[in-house]
């Protein structure tokens, strides 16, 4: 009898491995080259920053909507196609209006490889979920870390080359797509779609999954502060940017050591409860930030944002698998990813907005209130689901 083929947990982190360090090439600079290399004004960067997330957004879902009704290999292969050609054709034509139509395009090949990844992971068939996307959050801040480290080396050095060694990342993601995604999971999926099968069951945990999705995006309207205004507020104090770079590279390292360390709470923490205390400590963290004043106190206050996010952020898309089944996995798994670039999409242009008609330390704190207040409405129906069943 022929063995049947099934997705490799392996093959699913090595293409987030990739993908994000082709990526962390990319778009760390893309404000700063719009402007400073191609001469246009910072709104004009704004815009393209703003067409960027919608790309990403529209690629998350048609990724996700592809992977369900039409074929995941196909579509995986389409995503992989989409970011990878954009990036080589930066290496011969990186002038203005260039730049910025082959970097929508490349965006939107990225939000399709986003959601692939993540519905892929829901078909890895010997491991659980709750390891599996631990795995794969590790694998994908792997990427960020690399990719920032070398961009900040070959950047000085010429564009060009930056270009080139992301391309050589994003071709080596196609090559393995080509090679290892050749599997159609959606049967492996609907044989393990275990939630959601009697309509009134799957009713009480969508709303559930709705509930952490708004949550989900509050977070990110926060996290992309640190992307954005935490670097003027930083400096504004008189830290120079180098430490505020080398932050992202000790979250990179906490995550990478912290992550395999999470992994074996499961036989002791229920997945639901580990996410929501890693959301409180996430949280937590923007309100110290109103008291942080000098390089040690944001230091700390890092350390402990960063806490919260291993703690929660790799265990998310596998609850919302657990919840949701994964005959479906596509569709949730998209959302999941368009949550999270709509809210880095409206996180800078919030805090531009408090700062300017009011100051950080209310900005800080109306962000600690919409994930506190967002949780507790999950809170609270995570425990009306969990009475039902007691019942």
């Amino acid at each position: 009898m022929k063995k049947e083929k099934t997705v490799q947990l392996k093959w699913v982190a090595l293409a987030s491995l990739l993908n994000n360090t082709g990526a962390a090439f990319i778009w760390p600079l893309t404000t700063m080259y719009v402007n400073k290399y191609l001469g246009q004004t910072l709104t004009t960067a704004g815009v393209v920053m703003l067409l960027i997330s919608i790309a990403m957004m529209a690629g998350n879902y048609i990724g996700g909507w592809l992977f369900d009704h039409w074929s995941s290999y196909r579509t995986a292969f389409l995503g992989v196609t989409c970011s990878t050609i954009p990036i080589i054709l930066l290496i011969l034509i990186h002038g203005w209006p260039w730049y910025a139509v082959l970097m929508v395009i490349n965006s939107f090949g990225d939000g399709i490889n986003m959601t692939i990844v993540n519905s892929y992971g829901t078909a890895v068939a010997n491991h659980p979920a709750r390891f599996v996307f631990n795995y794969i959050y590790m694998a994908f801040n792997v990427g960020v870390v690399l990719g920032t480290l070398l961009v900040g080396v070959l950047l000085p050095i010429s564009v060009v080359l930056v270009f080139s060694v992301a391309s050589a990342f994003y071709l080596g993601l196609t090559l393995m797509v080509l090679f290892t995604f050749n599997i159609e999971v959606k049967s492996i999926g609907q044989q393990r779609s275990k939630l959601g099968r009697q309509s009134k069951g799957r009713s009480k945990f969508i709303a559930l999954v709705f509930l952490i999705l708004v949550n989900v995006m509050t977070i990110h309207i926060s996290y992309s502060l640190w992307e954005s205004v935490m670097a003027v507020h930083m400096t504004n104090m008189g830290i120079p940017f180098y430490a505020y770079s080398l932050l992202w590279t000790l979250n990179g390292i906490i995550i990478i050591i912290g992550q395999p360390l999470v992994n074996k709470l499961s036989p002791y923490m229920r997945l639901s409860t580990q996410i929501v205390l890693g959301i409180l400590i996430f949280a937590s963290s923007f309100f110290f930030l109103i008291f942080a004043h000098n390089l040690v106190e944001f230091v700390v206050d890092f350390v402990i944002l960063t806490i919260g996010e291993t703690l929660s952020f790799a265990g998310l898309p596998a609850w919302i698998t657990q919840l949701t089944g994964t005959a479906n996995a596509g569709h949730y798994q998209g959302l999941y990813n368009i949550v999270i670039s709509v809210g880095r999409a409206i996180g800078p242009l919030y805090g531009g907005y408090i700062i300017e008609h009011g100051n950080y330390q209310e900005l800080f704190f109306s962000v600690f209130m919409l994930m506190i207040v967002t949780l507790m409405f999950v809170g609270i129906k995570l425990f009306h689901i969990h009475q039902q069943q007691v019942r």
